[in-house]
């Protein structure tokens, strides 16, 4: 289409703007005085005026005085009384014409600006409607009811279930979905009904976005996707519009998939408080989401998925079987899928021979399938940033670190004192999990600063997987969440700031195990408190009385202490060998977990002595 007539349009009310400024520059001057009637006395005092005209409105006494003056050329005076200006300039002997002022032109000051205001509106109308209805990429303008789904076709670059690592189970509940879109006939003849939609619950980064794609991509259809977001616009009812589009889009490409993802912003519990103010166009998105689930005809081969983090927050009317019928969850990956995910990353990058995946899927524990992907690459970037074309078992454990922990800070120097200290505090740590049945055996200490803002820190990686954890081993936790503030107290009969993160998650632990966990004799199994969105975080509130709330704080306090003590009592009883923990950790900064057991289960000789040379060194620093 060529762009001649919308040239045209532009240049058409540029004149029209050019016009209207033109008479309000116009009137703007003419409102305005150039003179004052005391200056136009003074210059007929001194004989400067030359000749004089009066202009008097009609049945009133004002009007304006114009004067030829000496000098400063032509001047104008509005007056509120043309006879007292009159006789001002006959006391000067000057005589002058009087005149009523010009009758204005009721076309130029009523008519012509009503007709291009007028013009110009009919003329934007007019390219409105053009855009509307001229499509594609120029159709923007005043197009807010028409859906913005971006639609992938199964000829392009499809991804399979083969793409999808470490969803075993998720990839088995969808087969179903799969068949039906390929082969519909099968089912029906049964009488067998497919599910309208299937809603993917879990923690983000879990690959909720990617199994969707998946699906179309495995039954070959064309795929649909949209943000929840996308559907909530400024005017009321444009958001009921983009849904209805989206759905007639859906049935013209028919068998398909329309993938919605963070659905709860579209779908949250209705308050149910009449007009709602702000709320009422989602609302109303909403009602559009759940008329249209109900109307499609589900034999054509529609089937919605959406996915979200909140499903607590979803309205109870979405959920109901016939609009989403199945829920699947999407946790975060296993041992063995946290290994295959990496495999699956792995393939795009060169890797050394001697990498072993599965210690790298060990200590990276609770990652899900974003992180992994981000370990990967993190790892790649190491081995280039050392000139390396491949990337080592090292590089991977150091990627882990970094997603963990972050960078290493190497311009943070601490000093010599604070160094001391960190070593012994993570010392204090592992030396409390290595003492204590049923902990994770210990895999890296270190006390390099990192951009986290920890000055060092202790690793621990479980052999296998634990989805139960018993009340010793979360009491253990505790313990060795104390362990390091504990070696400060016993070693430097000081404390620091440096145990912040660790008060806080023994905190959160000991809380738990009251208020949720049920593990007090006090509360036995009621709960204290309750806890949402369990896949961004779990904000817990407390459902208890004051009276109780101030129990409770007192239980968590005695637990922690309890705990507190007990790492204590192993630091004192293994003194010998913290002391000789935290001077090697002094010494090379990084210690691995075998070399802290050999070095914990070797006897040391004379404890005595190290122990003297030890405080020494302290003392001096």
């Amino acid at each position: 289409m060529s762009k001649q007539p919308s040239r045209i349009g532009l240049y058409l009310v540029l004149i029209v703007m050019l016009v209207a400024g033109y008479f309000y520059l116009n009137n703007q001057v003419s409102a305005q005085s150039d003179y004052t009637m005391e200056a136009l006395e003074q210059a007929a005092k001194d004989g400067k005026i030359t000749s004089a005209r009066i202009y008097q409105n009609r049945e009133v006494p004002t009007g304006s005085v114009t004067a030829d003056i000496q000098g400063e050329g032509q001047k104008r005076v509005y007056v509120t009384d043309v006879n007292e200006a009159q006789d001002t300039l006959q006391k000067y002997d000057i005589q002058p014409e009087v005149q009523n002022v010009p009758q204005e032109s009721v076309f130029m000051t009523t008519l012509l600006p009503v007709i291009l205001t007028g013009v110009l509106v009919i003329f934007l109308f007019v390219m409105m409607n053009r855009q509307m209805a001229g499509g594609g990429g120029n159709s923007k303008m005043m197009n807010f009811g028409k859906s913005r789904a971006r639609m992938m076709l199964p000829d392009g670059k499809k991804i399979t279930f083969q793409n999808v690592a470490g969803l075993k189970e998720e990839k088995e509940d969808l087969v179903e979905v799969v068949d039906f879109l390929k082969a519909p006939q099968k089912y029906t003849n049964v009488g067998a009904r497919i599910p309208k939609g299937v809603l993917l619950v879990g923690p983000p980064g879990t690959g909720k976005t990617l199994l969707a794609k998946a699906v179309a991509g495995e039954a070959e259809v064309p795929f649909f996707s949209i943000s929840g977001s996308e559907f909530v616009e400024m005017f009321v009812g444009m958001g009921a519009a983009k849904v209805r589009d989206l759905f007639k889009q859906a049935n013209e490409k028919a068998p398909c998939i329309v993938f919605i993802d963070e659905i709860d912003t579209i779908g949250k519990k209705r308050d149910g408080a009449g007009f709602t103010g702000g709320n009422d166009e989602r609302e109303q998105t909403l009602n559009q989401l759940l008329t249209e689930m109900d109307g499609f005809d589900g034999s054509k081969g529609v089937v919605i998925l959406a996915a979200t983090n909140r499903p607590d927050s979803l309205d109870p009317a979405l959920l109901r079987p016939g609009r989403f019928d199945r829920r699947i969850p999407v946790e975060l990956p296993d041992l063995q899928g946290r290994e295959e995910i990496l495999k699956v990353h792995a393939k795009k990058i060169k890797i050394a021979d001697t990498v072993r995946f599965n210690d790298i899927a060990k200590a990276a524990a609770g990652a899900s399938g974003a992180e992994l992907a981000n370990i990967v690459n993190e790892a790649a970037l190491r081995a280039v940033r050392d000139g390396r074309k491949f990337a080592t078992q090292a590089d991977f454990e150091e990627s882990i670190e970094v997603v963990i922990a972050g960078y290493q800070k190497k311009n943070r120097v601490l000093s010599n004192k604070e160094k001391l200290i960190v070593s012994y505090h993570e010392i204090g740590h592992a030396l409390v999990a290595a003492k204590q049945t049923e902990s994770a055996p210990v895999h890296k200490i270190t006390i390099i600063p990192r951009t986290s803002g920890a000055l060092g820190y202790t690793m621990q990686v479980d052999d296998g997987e634990h989805y139960l954890m018993s009340k010793e081993e979360l009491e253990n936790k505790i313990a060795t969440f104390t362990g390091g503030r504990a070696a400060e107290e016993l070693i430097f009969h000081s404390i620091t700031t440096g145990a912040s993160n660790d008060i806080e998650q023994a905190t959160k632990i000991a809380r738990a195990m009251i208020s949720r966990y049920g593990m007090s004799d006090d509360f036995d199994m009621v709960a204290m408190e309750s806890v949402s969105n369990q896949y961004l975080g779990g904000d817990s509130s407390l459902t208890c009385s004051f009276e109780t709330q101030t129990m409770l704080d007192k239980k968590v306090v005695e637990l922690v202490r309890k705990q507190h003590e007990k790492a204590l009592k192993i630091l004192q009883d293994n003194i010998g060998k913290l002391h000789e923990l935290a001077q090697y950790l002094y010494e090379h900064e990084t210690i691995t977990g075998e070399e802290f057991m050999k070095i914990l289960e070797t006897p040391t000789p004379v404890v005595e002595d190290t122990l003297k040379t030890s405080e020494e060194e302290t003392d001096k620093i």
